[in-house]
């Protein structure tokens, strides 16, 4: 029996979360389109390879630094279940539509555009307790259904890990390419490199490596002091054949800002060169 005939003997026709390389369905999934009045010029996804790195916080940094160049920009908060993205620009209000089938973002105080599962929700603290076929399609939903307008960057804040929703997103969005994120840990580098081929196996381009809580420096002496160990970013970016966007330090004062909701007042310099890097990366190989 041929391969391709097994899988279909096998499928339960949910694409969104099957990963069989040589399956005729699968490869027929075509990427989803915006809405009339919305549009995208360049969409990037941010990853991890685990959870507790901090991506969430890198991405909400990323908007905040490309807004402040004047771009327009949105986030799609991607991770359902353990959505984070509003309570770090204060919005807690529920989401509101047109009443026939699109949903408006809400907008921070920076114009920046969000929405997320949190919005859905009569209590922000309520879980969502869903299987993941529903999961995958409220992602798609955020992609296709959200009154968006024209954006330079939509951002998606991906699950942690390379598990079935990013799965979705791979093969459902067009997107420019992936920032991956990590931390400095001996398991570094197998975490990236799980990230690394997954994104190769979608041929999705990975823009690059984001080493967050890398160092703590001295506010006395400017010693950087690596708290978690010492970073092996470089070397795994080298091995991986991938840039090394930058390593963010651990600043005094921006977990307080954070859980303010006020990450747009929050000021890294390191983020500057990380969003000259990814622009560079988007319009040149």
């Amino acid at each position: 029996m041929a391969d391709n005939e097994k899988n279909e003997e096998n499928c339960n026709h949910e694409c969104e979360g099957c990963s069989v390389e040589n399956c005729e369905g699968r490869k027929g999934i075509e990427k989803l389109t915006t809405n009339s009045t919305s549009g995208f010029k360049h969409t990037i996804g941010i990853i991890s390879g685990k959870g507790g790195v901090g991506k969430s916080f890198v991405t909400s940094m990323l908007a905040v630094y490309l807004n402040r160049e004047g771009y327009k920009v949105g986030i799609l908060d991607g991770d359902i279940t353990g959505p984070s993205i509003p309570k770090t620009f204060n919005i807690h209000e529920q989401a509101t539509g047109d009443g026939v089938s699109l949903l408006f973002p809400a907008v921070t105080k920076k114009g920046i555009k969000i929405i997320s599962s949190n919005m859905l929700l009569a209590n922000e603290t309520d879980p969502i307790i869903w299987r993941g076929v529903l999961v995958s399609s409220l992602l798609k939903q955020f992609y296709t259904d959200v009154l968006w307008e024209q954006l330079d960057y939509l951002l998606i804040d991906m699950p942690p890990g390379t598990g079935d929703v990013t799965l979705t997103a791979f093969q459902s969005i067009p997107m420019d390419g992936v920032i991956i994120v990590t931390s400095p840990q001996d398991l570094v580098s197998v975490i990236v490199k799980k990230a690394v081929n997954m994104a190769k196996q979608m041929n999705i381009k990975v823009l690059g490596l984001v080493e967050n809580m890398s160092y703590v420096e001295c506010p006395h002496c400017k010693e950087k002091i690596e708290i978690y160990g010492k970073s092996h970013a470089e070397q795994v970016a080298k091995d991986e054949g991938i840039t090394l966007l930058g390593r963010i330090p651990i600043k005094v004062g921006v977990s307080d800002l954070i859980d303010q909701g006020k990450v747009e007042d929050v000021n890294v310099k390191e983020f500057e060169d990380i969003v000259k890097k990814i622009k560079w990366g988007i319009f040149y190989d």
